[in-house]
C-alpha cells in the first residue's frame, strides 16, 4: 500500500494536475491543485512527487564555461560552393519565340512565322561561329515539336556542330543546346 502524508506533492497518473494532499480519509486523498481546486482522488490514482533537486547540485562551472566559451567563439564555416564553371554555362541563349522576334504578329502565317524562327536561328548561329562561341542555346518551347525538328534539321546540315538538349533544370524541354567544334587554325 502506498504511504501518503498531508503536505506532501502529489500528481495524478492519468491526468496533468499536480497538488498538495490536504486530508486523506480511507482511501480518498483531498488535494489542493496548482491552480487552487480542490480534488480527490482514489489512492491507486496519484503518486508522490519526488521532491525537487536543488538546481546547483550537479552543476559543474567549469564544464559549463568551457561550454560557454565553445558557443561564443566565432568558427569559419568550411562551405564548399558548388557552382559550374563557366565553360561548362551556355555563353548565348537565342529565344525563338514568335513574339521575341517581332513587334506584331497579328498578320503573320504560321508558315511566316515559322520562316522568320529559322532565319533568326541561322542568323545567330552563323554568327556565333564567326565570333568562335562555343555554346549557343535556342529556346523553342514544347509545342507540337514542328520548331525543334526544323531546327535538328537546319544543325545537321553543319559538320561542325552536334546538337542536344540543353539542361532540363533551367530550360525544361523548350530548348537545344548547340556545342560548335572550333578549329585549331
Amino acid at each position: 500500500m502506498k504511504i501518503f502524508k498531508k503536505g506532501d506533492i502529489i500528481e495524478v497518473l492519468d491526468d496533468a494536475i499536480i497538488g498538495q494532499i490536504t486530508s486523506i480519509k480511507n482511501d480518498t486523498v483531498y488535494i489542493i491543485s496548482e491552480d487552487g481546486f480542490e480534488l480527490n482522488f482514489k489512492i491507486n490514482e496519484i503518486i508522490k512527487r519526488p521532491k525537487p533537486l536543488d538546481d546547483n547540485a550537479f552543476f559543474d562551472y567549469d564544464s559549463f564555461n568551457e561550454v560557454l566559451k565553445e558557443k561564443s567563439e566565432t568558427k569559419r564555416k568550411n562551405t564548399v560552393v558548388s557552382r559550374k564553371k563557366e565553360r561548362y554555362e551556355p555563353t548565348m541563349e537565342v529565344d525563338l519565340h514568335i513574339h521575341h522576334l517581332v513587334a506584331n504578329e497579328r498578320f503573320l502565317t504560321a508558315h511566316d512565322k515559322k520562316t522568320i524562327q529559322l532565319d533568326t536561328a541561322q542568323h545567330k548561329l552563323e554568327f556565333a561561329m564567326k565570333k568562335n562561341l562555343q555554346k549557343i542555346v535556342f529556346i523553342h518551347g514544347v509545342g507540337e515539336g514542328v520548331l525543334k525538328m526544323e531546327l535538328e534539321y537546319l544543325f545537321g546540315r553543319y559538320d561542325n556542330i552536334k546538337y542536344y538538349d540543353a539542361d532540363y533544370k533551367k530550360y525544361g524541354l523548350g530548348a537545344t543546346e548547340v556545342y560548335i567544334f572550333q578549329s585549331k587554325s
